[in-house]
């Protein structure tokens, strides 16, 4: 699928260059959401909110340069560590991981924090969870940022990359153990480098519970219910990534009836040569948030 242009909007107002020396202000909370602590760090202040999720296994650090690039730019962001990642809770029930379930603490997280609604974003898991809100609760909903969503085309290679690691969480621990153990060894302060530290520091049951849940579980919004979506969407993809295939993104843009699509050079620009992409998101959001 070609990348549709997007539309053309009045460009944002440059940032001073004093406000692109100071880091917006970052506060970090947690809430308690059927009985498990959710924690989440919020970047920038102001009525404009964007919320963003992580991939699965993943943690709210991975979000934290975009944050800090949209709060630069006026935007109050949060990130949210989702149940079973980063610092909330782990719990070792299977039963309470599923889209639907993250979809209700992302909506719980807008409850907390007082929030009407907002631009609701994410990263693979957290980008299939963006469009679990926009079903369960699209008045809560001002636009969608679905980055690398993982649709019919991923579900062979996801069960071939994800499997394995179920069961060796299952059935041999110690190997999920020594692999953490060997992540706290390595020096942190790189943003990459904790992230990737962050990913790899799993204790077995909590894992085998979120792989299990989320691989044998609604994976997304089924494509009849993915048409009724009127949010607008930013929908943005990449080729060359069995678990997050090109079909995904492109059939998923065509099934929103207000989607725009932007192809990425690689899945990793948004992280290592963010500018582009930033300013997609950046754009679509302010548009999301017209003058009053």
């Amino acid at each position: 699928m070609d990348p549709a242009p997007a539309p053309v909007a009045d460009a944002p107002p440059a940032e001073p260059p004093a406000a692109r020396r100071t880091r917006p202000i970052e506060l970090s909370g947690s809430f308690r959401h059927e009985g498990q602590r959710l924690c989440y760090t919020e970047y920038g202040s102001g009525d404009r909110v964007v919320v963003l999720m992580h991939g699965i296994m993943f943690t709210r650090r991975m979000h934290a340069p975009l944050a800090r690039r949209l709060a630069r730019a006026g935007f109050r962001v949060v990130t949210l560590d989702l149940l079973g990642h980063g610092d909330s809770d782990r719990p070792t029930q299977s039963w309470r991981y599923s889209m639907p379930a993250f979809a209700e603490q992302a909506v719980a997280l807008l409850d907390h924090l007082e929030i009407e609604d907002a631009v609701v974003g994410g990263t693979s898991l957290g980008a299939n969870v963006a469009l679990e809100v926009a079903v369960a609760a699209p008045s809560r909903v001002r636009g969608l940022v679905v980055e690398m969503p993982v649709l019919d085309n991923a579900i062979i290679a996801g069960l071939l990359t994800f499997a394995p690691l179920l069961f060796a969480a299952r059935f041999l621990p110690a190997t999920v153990r020594g692999v953490a153990l060997a992540a706290h060894l390595v020096p942190h302060g790189n943003q990459w480098v904790d992230v990737l530290t962050d990913t790899l520091s799993q204790e077995p049951a909590p894992m085998a519970a979120l792989l299990h849940g989320v691989l044998f579980g609604r994976i997304a919004p089924p494509k009849s219910i993915r048409g009724t979506i009127a949010a607008p969407t930013l929908v943005i993809g990449h080729e060359g990534d069995p678990i997050h295939p090109f079909g995904d993104a492109g059939s998923l843009a065509e099934d929103l009836p207000n989607a725009e699509f932007v192809q990425a050079r690689s899945p990793v620009e948004l992280r290592f040569d963010p500018k582009r992409l930033t300013a997609a998101i950046r754009d679509f959001a302010f548009r999301r948030y017209p003058p009053a």
